[in-house]
């Protein structure tokens, strides 16, 4: 268990770090309303997964 003065710290170290990479998480996310959603290229493989479980426990 750590101490009172051990979770301030942490929680200090959380925070500089948040306020140090604040500049590049803003420019991300202005970059990430600029391109186009690309479903299709994460439900593929994830309903290929599935599929795949669904026989697995289908052989069982």
């Amino acid at each position: 268990m750590l101490s009172t003065w051990e979770n301030l710290i942490l929680g200090a170290l959380a925070l500089l770090l948040l306020f140090w990479m604040q500049p590049g998480i803003k420019a991300a996310l202005a970059r990430s309303k600029q391109t186009p959603s690309d479903w299709p290229s994460v439900i593929v493989p994830i309903l290929m997964v599935v599929m795949f479980v669904l026989f697995l426990i289908a052989m069982v």
